[in-house]
């Protein structure tokens, strides 16, 4: 007789102290258990999934006397817990090499850095609340990390960012036997820390002028790229990898390609008289010509310029403009600049232009009002209260 017991998941069938069977659900795991008696000891035995229907079949199977303790080899052995090492060394080899060469460089520096905290064996179901908080108070003292100073909230947020996409990408994936390799994301919720006072600076007209003024001293490229990123307002990054293939002379237009965008955003641009006039000259001084590179690397002219390159020239700008290093200036700050001189247009445009996603994002990390734009608006205000 076969039955199912009320107020809880237990099916129970065969004979009493003849061919007695019974499944039930591990409170632990969730996995199904079959359990009956052989010579009078009690024995159990994990069935590996937790698929009612075929837990009760298997039951009925046992106890029919066609299919033994092993259930002919239909029970699935349950699966080890999933550690750390083995999650990162999968993510690492499926998921790391599609990302950008920036990117995997950080995915390597990270992993590399959680194995280290966590341990390898650690298994990843068992992280928590009081693991995330651990990192957090280490990490932003310094005690972890390749540099090993103390770092802000800005870079805490980055690594955890990272630490969330390898659990979340472990909850959306399946094992060879189409088990989910984690149940879920122990992590899900938690709060990264806020840097409350970011550091953003905007370049001024005044400083980008003495930057253009020494430009040839530092190179036709850097000029090429400090006058790119002033009318185009797109990031260094982007820039130093446009190909003449992306130039439209005749259409005075800019394509930016999807794999350089941080975005993954292609999309054309129109370019400024200035912009159009740098990129000639620069057609004129360089070497390549088809496809080859815009800014072409010194060492091998086939190869776009390198992001240590790009920033050597800034530090070397800025020393023979004789402005005063300041953290935060540098290539992006020409970004800022591009967005507060344009705050008057519409942010779909600004968007369109710069290659932004999302306006939320001009409003929240780009824009910023200057002290004149401020007296206008104040100005502006108290002569309309006056014509009323």
């Amino acid at each position: 007789m076969a039955r199912t017991r009320k107020g809880r998941r237990s099916y129970g069938a065969g004979e009493w102290g003849r061919n007695r069977v019974r499944v039930f659900p591990d409170p632990k795991t969730g996995l199904f258990q079959v359990e009956w008696r052989e010579n009078g000891r009690r024995l159990t035995r994990s069935l590996g999934h937790r698929d009612w229907a075929r837990a009760k079949r298997q039951a009925d199977e046992f106890a029919a006397g066609f299919a033994g303790p092993d259930l002919n080899g239909k029970a699935e052995a349950e699966p080890e817990p999933l550690t750390l090492g083995t999650l990162f060394d999968s993510y690492g080899e499926e998921v790391t090499p599609t990302k950008g060469e920036r990117s995997r460089r950080h995915d390597r520096s990270s992993t590399e850095m959680f194995l280290r905290f966590f341990g390898r064996d650690r298994e990843a179901a068992t992280l928590s609340q009081r693991d995330w908080d651990r990192f957090i108070v280490a990490r932003r003292a310094g005690r972890i990390g390749i540099s090993g100073r103390p770092v802000s909230n800005r870079t805490i947020q980055y690594d955890l960012a990272f630490l969330m996409a390898v659990l979340n990408w472990a909850a959306r994936s399946k094992d060879e036997r189409g088990r989910p390799m984690l149940d879920r994301n122990p992590l899900q919720g938690l709060r990264k820390p806020i840097e409350k006072n970011p550091t953003r600076v905007v370049l001024t007209e005044k400083e980008y002028r003495a930057l253009l003024r020494v430009s040839t001293e530092v190179g036709w490229q850097f000029r090429t790229a400090l006058v790119l990123a002033h009318e185009t307002g797109h990031r260094i990054g982007a820039i130093r990898q446009l190909r003449w293939s992306d130039i439209d002379f005749e259409g005075q237009a800019v394509r930016w390609r999807a794999k350089h965008e941080k975005t993954g955003y292609e999309h054309t641009t129109p370019v400024t008289a200035e912009a159009l006039a740098a990129l000639e000259e620069a057609r004129a001084l360089s070497t390549g010509t088809g496809d080859g590179p815009v800014l072409p690397a010194p060492r091998d002219p086939s190869q776009c310029a390198g992001r240590t390159l790009v920033g050597y020239w800034w530090r070397k700008a800025q020393r023979l403009a004789a402005l005063e290093p300041k953290r935060g200036r540098g290539w992006h700050s020409l970004r800022r600049k591009f967005a507060s001189d344009l705050m008057n247009v519409p942010l779909k445009v600004l968007c369109d232009l710069g290659g932004w996603k999302e306006a939320q994002t001009i409003l929240r990390c780009y824009q910023q009002a200057d002290d004149v734009q401020l007296r206008t608006a104040l100005d502006n205000r108290r002569r309309e209260v006056e014509a009323r």
